[in-house]
């Protein structure tokens, strides 16, 4: 489903990633571990198709960042869910609003858009809170709403960029919990964080990024 070929990538001449070659397969859950700066985020913009590689290819269903066209980008992020540390969410939404958004514009239908945040919703465990503004949720609940809306075009793989580094130990591994719920239901999950705690309680496979290199590893 990703397929990383001999990727390289630098910023300002500095190596960051280097000959990186791996696979992601349907229905993996994945920890993408390291310490603050040395890539982590980078990948994931390199499987969005944010940053192109400077050497070797990036593949995820079925398009390569060596011949992926610019308006083919938007298609294939419509099947790629992405959660974020910061939540950006739109504060002059409610919750409801924050999650139908990822459908309008994407064009679909009105009737479609309400039975997909509903359960979206109900997911997460905020259908009670789908008219609440972003003001009015704590920490853990916004997240939720940012899960919400990632899932709700039924992504083939949801990326999540450090989502628990702004909650306490209790929220954040309730937010595991949901991630490891998604994945149950078929979507492969990719979880970049250094929080080495929550990688063990996640169980599935541990990818390493240490001075450049790409190693599949045990245990931390």
């Amino acid at each position: 489903m990703i397929h990383f070929e001999n990727v390289f990538v630098a910023y300002n001449s500095q190596p960051i990633l280097t000959n990186v070659s791996l696979e992601i397969k349907p229905g993996d859950f994945v920890s993408l571990v390291g310490e603050s700066g040395v890539g982590k985020t980078t990948l994931l913009k390199l499987i969005y198709f944010d940053l192109p590689p400077d050497e070797g290819n990036v593949s995820i269903a079925g398009f390569t960042s060596s011949t992926i066209k610019k308006k083919e980008i938007p298609k294939i992020r419509r099947q790629i869910g992405v959660v974020f540390q910061d939540y950006k969410l739109l504060d002059d939404k409610n919750v409801y609003d924050n999650v139908a958004f990822a459908l309008h514009v994407t064009g679909v239908k009105r009737n479609e858009i309400g039975k997909r945040v509903l359960r979206v919703l109900a997911d997460v465990g905020l259908s009670h809170k789908r008219d609440s503004m972003p003001e009015e949720l704590s920490g853990g609940e916004q997240q939720r709403v940012v899960f919400a809306r990632a899932m709700v075009n039924d992504p083939i793989v949801l990326l999540a960029d450090e989502p628990t580094g702004n909650l306490d130990p209790a929220t954040a591994l309730d937010i595991l919990q949901l991630m490891k719920t998604i994945n149950s239901r078929g979507t492969a999950v990719i979880l970049s964080t250094h929080n080495y705690e929550l990688v063990r309680k996640a169980g599935g496979r541990i990818i390493q990024i240490k001075d450049g290199k790409v190693s599949e590893i045990e245990s931390i």
